[in-house]
């Protein structure tokens, strides 16, 4: 069995008393107190969350933004310096190979965040599709830390860090910083990005640096904040994904999933850019006749879980869900499932069999829960 990675952060974690899990073979704290106190701490004030394990793979060269239209699903070239956009990395099948974020750094150089489980794929199916292009693809996900401030005292407390921290970045610019941007700054002497992005619902940072300033920026963070933020774990981060109604790859989102079934078909551009992997088994298709994602609410307070199956009213199998939860929130049972067309409309009824009870459950609009803005 292959030893697990240890994030940069984790003689922090271990300190902090955190419970670790394996999480796509990497050591990470799953929570530090309890799943229902870090939730609320996002919701209500801040959290804190290390997510290293994500990866970070680079785009350099004049041609980068011509070879990521040609890698990924959708026009990323036109893409505003200091910008990000939701991407997919389809196989030439038009399955989900993973999703992710590209960001564009500056005119000629761009970074793309996969999952922590699809990284070493990815960087090589990335290497791959570029190899036409006058471009460099760097994969520096071993050699970054990255470190999630998110809920509503997040942008106060991201300031603050950058001030005491004698950050060189345009703090007007970090104050004015809109949701799917980026902002390069200089820490130490190393490059420092905020980017306005998160996994939670709510609105927030995710900062990268250099694995040696890792435990500082934690630790520098922690201290701005105070008794307004709190550490998270990776079971918190997926109630609230859960609520916010995102997609997890290996639950949601997976090779046999094409992006309409999903919801996703809007990130595939077909009318701007030309040729790029998964086209010609997507253009023109009809995917109608397949099982599609839908929101569930249920009854009670017992959630179903991935893998359950969906019953309609004859008692038949109609779909399976891919994740669920007791809402912390909302106080009910959610979840996310693919079921049949005909009954992917708000309002149908359906139930969730558990072990072999049916437990009532209706279609609802997604996102469960939409953060005020």
């Amino acid at each position: 069995m292959a030893e697990l990675i240890n994030s940069p952060l984790f003689a922090v974690h271990e300190r902090e008393g955190a419970s670790f899990t394996d999480f796509a073979g990497w050591n990470m704290p799953v929570r530090y107190t309890s799943d229902l106190a870090e939730h609320a701490a996002v919701r209500e004030r801040a959290g804190q969350f290390d997510l290293s394990h994500m990866g970070e793979v680079f785009f350099t060269g004049p041609e980068a933004g011509e070879a990521l239209d040609y890698a990924l699903a959708g026009k990323i070239s036109s893409l505003e310096v200091g910008r990000a956009k939701y991407s997919l990395l389809l196989s030439e099948e038009g399955g989900i190979i993973d999703d992710l974020i590209v960001y564009r750094l500056a005119e000629d150089r761009f970074l793309t965040v996969p999952n922590a489980g699809n990284r070493l794929v990815d960087a090589a199916a990335l290497k791959e599709r570029a190899e036409r292009f006058d471009v460099e693809v760097t994969d520096r996900s071993e050699e970054i830390a990255l470190v999630a401030v998110q809920g509503p005292k997040s942008a106060e407390i991201v300031r603050g860090f950058a001030e005491r921290e004698g950050i060189e970045v345009d703090l007007d610019a970090l104050d004015a910083l809109k949701y799917y941007r980026i902002l390069a700054g200089t820490y130490e002497g190393e490059e420092i990005l905020f980017a306005r992005t998160g996994y939670t619902g709510e609105d927030g940072f995710e900062i990268y640096v250099p694995n040696a300033l890792g435990v500082k920026t934690w630790e520098a963070i922690a201290g701005v904040g105070g008794e307004n933020i709190q550490p998270c774990g990776l079971a918190c981060r997926d109630t609230l994904r859960l609520e916010a109604g995102m997609p997890l790859y290996g639950h949601e989102l997976t090779l046999d999933i094409v992006p309409a079934q999903a919801g996703l078909g809007r990130v595939v551009a077909f009318k701007s850019k030309g040729e790029f992997v998964g086209r010609e088994a997507l253009e023109g298709k009809d995917f109608s006749d397949r099982r599609t994602l839908v929101g569930l609410k249920a009854d009670g307070r017992r959630a179903g879980r991935a893998g359950y199956i969906l019953r309609d009213e004859n008692g038949e199998e109609v779909g399976e869900l891919t994740s669920g939860a007791l809402s912390p929130t909302l106080g009910y049972p959610i979840a996310l499932a693919y079921v049949e067309p005909g009954l992917a409309n708000e309002g149908q009824e359906l139930s969730i069999d558990v072990r072999g009870k049916a437990l009532p459950a209706t279609v609802v609009p997604l996102p469960f829960y939409s953060r005020a803005k």
